[in-house]
């Protein structure tokens, strides 16, 4: 179960440089505005001619490519892994693409196409080809499955909703792009501005807790493994709620060695030697805000901005303002971390470095087949919307939860997908194909947010996850990130009280 810790090259494609430009509101504030609010251009203008001939594309849809990866050998993933994040990279800069040249777009309905989905295509079935390569050299097999997986399409703004209803873009380089005839926006909006300055959140994305049925979830990845049966104790660590202020960009899990690999910022708690670089032994020596010193995982999530207006320390960087994430960012007000049980009965030990990812920061284009998102408001959380972020009434706050897969396959730390090694539990709590229960991770992030207000289809000061420029902040691309560097003496208490009923800290 080791695992490659040397430090890697940073991605091959040219990181994007972003413009920034100040975008005045009507209430006098003074929000950043990046390359997705197009301020450069004729803005409304552009997109009224558009409207009369075609169809506008608000982003653009990718298949990913690292979820259709299995067999990579160990001493291959390192390199996979640069790969996978050139492959971002390259849509970060076809997504720039996009937003910054709708005049041109408004006057030829093709240039989408030709422009920036036909060279994107060619881009990534580079990548894919040295992917492969990497692959065979390592003494793995990389059939030419993988190259149906190059070619992307465009969205159109009137299909604004997630799940991946084109088939992931599997159309040979995206010659679907809607220009048939279609409407845009229709009332002169610019698709890459919400009125906030970046391409989303839009109203739609927003829901009030009380039209929200109870107990109407729709996801079946992220159900609780414990209940009334097996094992029904728990242990809670308390790690606090970033008072250190670790931010970063990184992913350490899906893009090691890459700075910025995950293109939006992230709020750590937990181990304090979190970053791209950072190898198992760095982990096993940081320092910890746990109150528990035995506990050095890292725990770690997208931030939440509020769209106010606020300049952060990441305004103009790469991964922040620079990627179209702005605004205030958001601590929670309670990190409520505790690993439950298994309701079909004990669970094991998880290995030492063991790295889970829940959710998927990808699920605007990629569809629900790894999303795991539960948005509620305290005093409604019998009521979990996947799709939407709640519009919370007076007094109560804002309520993130994931429930992370806890059936293990028993042998691997990580796979090659980052996926595999690990699954969500069934309806009953038991676990498929051989796979073993471990402590199930349930976190519980809670935030006080002043309610969005939505007037003439438009939301006001509204809050969103960090996320990919392409997936436009939209709700069902939460996700919640796992190390666990436990000792052993810890892991070990954590079963045994779960094990035996206790609950405990």
């Amino acid at each position: 179960m080791g695992r490659n810790t040397r430090k890697r090259r940073t991605p091959l494609a040219a990181k994007a440089v972003a413009g920034v430009a100040a975008l005045a509101l009507g209430g006098g504030g003074l929000i950043w505005a990046n390359f997705y609010a197009s301020a450069h251009e004729d803005g409304g203008q552009g997109n009224r001619t558009k409207s009369r001939g075609a169809q506008q594309i608000a982003t653009i849809d990718c298949p990913d490519v690292g979820q259709q990866l299995r067999d990579v050998p160990d001493r291959a993933r390192g390199e996979v892994d640069g790969e996978l994040a050139s492959m971002d990279q390259q849509i970060t800069d076809a997504y720039q693409r996009l937003v910054t040249t709708r005049q041109a777009q408004a006057g030829d309905a093709q240039f989408v196409q030709n422009s920036i989905l036909v060279p994107l295509k060619d881009r990534r079935k580079v990548l894919i080809d040295r992917i492969k390569l990497e692959i065979t050299r390592a003494g793995g097999k990389a059939g030419n499955e993988l190259d149906q997986f190059a070619g992307c399409t465009g969205r159109p703004t009137d299909d604004q909703q997630g799940g991946g209803q084109n088939g992931g873009g599997q159309n040979d380089g995206g010659q679907d792009q809607g220009q048939d005839g279609g409407q845009d926006q229709g009332d002169g909006q610019n698709p890459d501005d919400n009125g906030n300055g970046v391409a989303g959140p839009v109203a739609e994305d927003f829901i009030d807790i009380n039209d929200v049925q109870p107990n109407s979830r729709d996801l079946q990845n992220g159900l609780a493994a414990d209940g009334d049966g097996g094992s029904t104790g728990t242990f809670t660590t308390e790690c606090g709620t970033n008072e250190n202020n670790l931010f970063n960009s990184d992913n350490l899990i899906a893009a090691p060695g890459v700075g910025n690999g995950a293109h939006h910022t992230h709020d750590y708690v937990g181990n304090q030697n979190s970053n791209a670089f950072s190898s198992d032994e760095d982990l096993a020596n940081a320092d910890t805000t746990c109150q528990n010193q035995g506990d050095k995982s890292t725990y770690y999530w997208p931030v939440l901005r509020l769209q106010d207006g606020t300049q952060e320390f990441d305004a103009n960087d790469d991964g922040g303002g620079a990627e179209g994430n702005i605004g205030k960012i958001l601590k929670p007000a309670q990190a409520e971390l505790r690993f439950a049980g298994n309701k079909q009965g004990d669970v094991v030990a998880m290995p030492k470095f063991l790295r889970i990812i829940t959710g998927d920061a990808k699920a605007f284009v990629n569809g629900n087949g790894n999303a795991n998102t539960s948005w509620s408001c305290t005093g409604f959380e019998d009521r979990q919307v996947t799709d939407k972020y709640p519009l919370c009434p007076q007094g109560s706050q804002v309520v993130r939860t994931s429930n992370f897969q806890s059936c293990w396959d028993g042998q691997n730390i990580d796979s090659a997908n980052h996926r595999t090694h690990m699954a969500f539990v069934n309806a009953d709590g038991s676990c498929s194909n051989g796979f073993q229960a471990v402590p199930q991770l349930q976190v519980r992030l809670v935030y006080d947010i002043p309610t969005p207000v939505i007037e003439n289809g438009q939301v006001k000061n509204p809050y969103a996850v960090d996320s990919f420029p392409e997936q436009l902040h939209k709700p069902i691309t939460d996700h919640n990130d796992f190390i666990n560097v436990m000792d052993e003496n810890l892991m070990n208490q954590v079963v045994e009280c779960i094990n035996t009923g206790e609950d405990c800290k």
